[in-house]
């Protein structure tokens, strides 16, 4: 089976979340299933082309992709994931790529992904790939079904060809000015009062992709269950309960080769659960270079996130007094709104023995988090998947959560009243800053009793969320797609 997967940032060449680690490990798993697997992206100025060895494709001209009645220059380079033999391509088009950052408030951010949806189209015809499955990730690449069904119909290479369209995080649309419309060569009948890619008035390319795939996945069952209702579709939820019969959710796994405190090289000791004193000794070194006290009996609390409403920022401003008076230490890995980076700076700094924060991204730092802290919080107002629950899991590294998408699907709550718990971690219901503090004490209490806490490691770290179990289910749903 053939299939392209397409994507706006991919490990190791390009991140800024957690879509690229998706992007840079179920490709590879899919190989291991027989899949010959192409994945597509943006030649951005930010790649390292020397580090990871990209060239230009043999044999394939530079071309041009139109894009609001104009022709850019374009061509297409390629390289190989590390220690594979699966193909990576690049779009460039300097006109578009080469910014300062990946993405961008510029009026241009429309015509950008036009030509990287375009673009990829473009590359498949010149490479004679002819794709089963196009697998569409995001905004970025909501055009192309549309583009698969119409502009380039035409093209027998696409005659078979069908779509995948999977939402990572449904707040973020992709919504444009109605002159987008032209600029894509859209045809203008689609943009009229509710038609398929309108969307108040905009271009929607979040919509365009919900309405023009062939079928829809996001990235927790859970998650799919919430965005058909009003509180979590954002707004789009009447759409998806018109095609839930075409919607999947299947749940993101993580790459064990990387998230794994037995190999990993940025620990300053690795462990396992056999041999957990290791975990101890990231911890003391962290909470060194930290300037915070290193204490075996008092727990430290570890974050790392994008600092937006959605992680639950709001919940821990409100509660910051509360947390502070509870027997544990912090730090946190996080950068984005400043209005929250200002506030807990100032926490910072007066606090400096109790909580740390650390601001932008540091892949180092992360992993050394992750097996530093005995608890890790991730209090979201809605979580589509999450990710950094699953790594702590792995790390021993108890998560306290909020059940909702992903998290509600990988973490189990203990139940600290009882001797022999189960549980994985421990869950909050309501989006509530007293309802997270409540949760916090409970894991607090339960870290005070090792022979029980030893007992929800072992839990933790037995649970497995391996790209394996996720790429089998999405090589059954390519097949069910197909036929």
């Amino acid at each position: 089976m053939n299939i392209a997967f397409c994507s706006s940032e991919v490990v190791p060449f390009i991140k800024t979340g957690g879509l690229a680690d998706v992007a840079g490990a179920l490709p590879l798993k899919l190989k291991t299933h027989g899949a010959d697997v192409r994945v597509f992206l943006p030649l951005y100025s930010l790649i390292d082309y020397r580090k990871h060895k990209i060239k230009k494709s043999p044999g394939i001209a530079d071309f041009y992709i139109k894009v609001n009645g104009k022709n850019h220059a374009a061509g297409l380079f390629e390289t190989v994931f590390p220690d594979t033999d699966v193909k990576a391509y690049f779009i460039d088009c300097p006109d578009y790529f080469q910014r300062e950052t990946i993405y961008s408030n510029e009026s241009d951010e429309a015509e950008r992904f036009i030509c990287f949806c375009k673009g990829v189209l473009e590359a498949m015809q010149r490479l004679k790939f002819s794709p089963d499955i196009i697998h569409c990730n995001d905004w970025q690449t909501g055009l192309i079904p549309l583009y698969i069904k119409e502009n380039y119909a035409w093209d027998s290479i696409f005659k078979s060809t069908k779509t995948l369209f999977t939402i990572h995080n449904i707040g973020y649309q992709g919504n444009f000015p109605p002159e987008t419309v032209k600029a894509g060569d859209i045809n203008p009948d689609h943009f009229g009062p509710m038609g398929p890619i309108e969307w108040y008035e905009q271009v929607s390319f979040l919509k365009t992709g919900l309405m023009f795939a062939d079928s829809i996945s996001t990235v927790s069952q859970t998650y799919a269950k919430e965005i058909l209702t009003e509180e979590f579709g954002g707004g789009m939820h009447e759409i998806l309960e018109k095609r839930q019969d075409v919607l999947y959710g299947i749940l993101n796994g993580i790459d064990y080769n990387v998230w794994n405190p037995e190999f990993d090289d940025h620990l300053w000791e690795k462990y396992s659960f056999d041999k957990i004193e290791g975990k101890a000794e990231n911890k003391k070194q962290l909470m060194k270079i930290s300037g915070i006290e290193f204490s075996e009996t008092v727990p430290l609390i570890g974050l790392i996130s994008r600092m937006v409403s959605q992680k639950g920022f709001d919940l821990i401003i409100e509660q910051i007094d509360k947390m502070l008076e509870l027997d544990a230490k912090y730090i946190f890995l996080s950068a984005g709104d400043g209005k929250y980076e200002k506030f807990l700076r100032g926490i910072s700094f007066e606090y400096p023995d109790k909580f740390k924060l650390y601001t932008g991204s540091n892949e180092e730092l992360a992993h050394r988090i992750e097996a530093a802290s005995d608890i890790y919080l991730m209090p979201s107002m809605y979580e589509p998947c999450g990710l950094n629950q699953i790594y702590s899991l792995k790390y021993g590294t108890i998560p306290v959560v909020r059940k909702t998408g992903g998290l509600a699907d990988t973490v189990i709550d203990c139940d600290e009243k009882k001797k022999n718990c189960n549980g994985t971690g421990f869950v909050f219901e309501k989006f509530d800053g007293k309802e997270m503090v409540k949760a916090l004490k409970r894991a607090i209490k339960v870290f005070k009793d090792q022979t029980r806490w030893r007992k929800i490691q072992k839990n933790a770290m037995s649970m497995d969320f391996s790209w394996d179990i996720s790429a089998q289910k999405y090589i059954e749903l390519y097949n069910k797609i197909k036929s």
